[in-house]
């Protein structure tokens, strides 16, 4: 004989609280108190239980879906990242959609359209590329404030964004090449007309203005953060009369790309060039060498979003801001200081 499905009273009486309490804890979690929380959702755990999705979202006139838009699954980047989205969305009871809107792109009221077809209640983009258009339609559509950004940005300041002190992040790796003894600093930017590559790229000079380090436009390499663009670049350098001493990268593969490519041309990293990268994946720990680089919360950036959107669906739309969350240096072997390397 089958098993009967558990009710709410059953999870009630495990956690010894009433109906009321169960489905405060499923809906509004943030009325409770962290005891009372643990006690629902173990006893949730214990019962077996499950929320009927169908019935709730006719009840509520709500979707129980979260979308992700991700410029690009295949950059182990933003694993961190989609797992701290997961975890800010754990006791929410909303479900997290991902799609890759770089294999996807998002169309002309693409996004308005899934809101108003009851798919979705809210969205966090990774993609800083949405256009204008997509943005403007989902004003039209009166859900623009659903909408939370992460790691990049759009320049509308409407839309929230939760994201790295990429400036900082650039001058911190400036300064600490400046103090190992570099003065002919390279940089491999990433694409052009992203965000990110903007605010690293400002970073850069303004650490180098500074510092009044030399500056040379053949030392500023366009990538676009992909290992294939690091190993371009090391060819430009390889073929150049005056090297850099060290190279920052703008993200961590494309410093990956470029040691190897350098390496190909018989040129050594740490001891011929030094190279800093941007990120702080988890390959970077494990490379050959260990890369040094700067580390961004990534886990935190998502779970922030989240409990931003989260704010936004309970009628909190008035933290029309951004917030800078800290990074910092990592020191690992892919930098010597200058004496030492020459």
């Amino acid at each position: 004989m089958a098993k009967k499905p558990a009710t709410v009273q059953d999870v009630a009486k495990a956690a010894q609280v009433s109906t009321a309490t169960v489905s405060r804890a499923l809906r509004k979690p943030e009325l409770l108190t962290e005891n009372t929380k643990k006690a629902v959702f173990e006893a949730i755990k214990s019962t077996g239980y499950r929320v009927n999705r169908a019935a709730r979202n006719l009840r509520t006139r709500r979707a129980g879906a979260i979308l992700v838009l991700v410029p690009n699954l295949a950059k182990p980047f933003f694993s961190a990242v989609l797992s701290g989205i997961n975890d800010g969305f754990a006791e929410s009871g909303l479900e997290v959609l991902i799609t890759d809107s770089e294999g996807k792109p998002i169309l002309e009221g693409d996004l308005a359209g899934r809101f108003l077809d009851g798919s979705i209640d809210g969205v966090i983009s990774l993609d800083g590329s949405l256009s204008k258009s997509v943005l403007d339609h989902c004003r039209a559509a009166n859900v623009a404030e659903k909408i939370v950004f992460a790691c990049e940005w759009t320049s509308d300041p409407f839309f929230p964004s939760i994201r790295s002190d990429n400036v900082k992040g650039a001058r911190l790796a400036i300064r600490h090449l400046h103090q190992m003894g570099h003065r002919n600093i390279a940089h491999v930017t990433g694409p052009e007309g992203n965000v990110l590559t903007g605010a690293r790229r400002s970073g850069m000079h303004e650490e180098r203005e500074r510092l009044n380090l030399p500056s040379r436009p053949e030392w500023i390499i366009r990538g676009d953060f992909s290992l294939e663009s690091g190993h371009a670049a090391a060819s430009q350098i390889l073929a150049m009369q005056e090297r850099p001493s060290a190279v920052f990268c703008a993200a961590d593969m494309v410093a990956f790309g470029l040691i190897s490519g350098l390496r190909q041309g018989g040129v050594s990293v740490p001891q011929d060039i030094s190279v800093v990268g941007f990120d702080d994946i988890e390959m970077s720990e494990f490379y050959v060498p260990a890369l040094t680089t700067i580390r961004q919360d990534r886990h935190e950036i998502g779970m922030q979003a989240a409990e931003r959107l989260l704010r936004r669906l309970s009628g909190h739309s008035d933290d029309n801001d951004f917030v800078a969350v800290d990074v910092e240096l990592i020191v690992r072997d892919s930098v010597l200081p200058l004496s030492s390397a020459h």
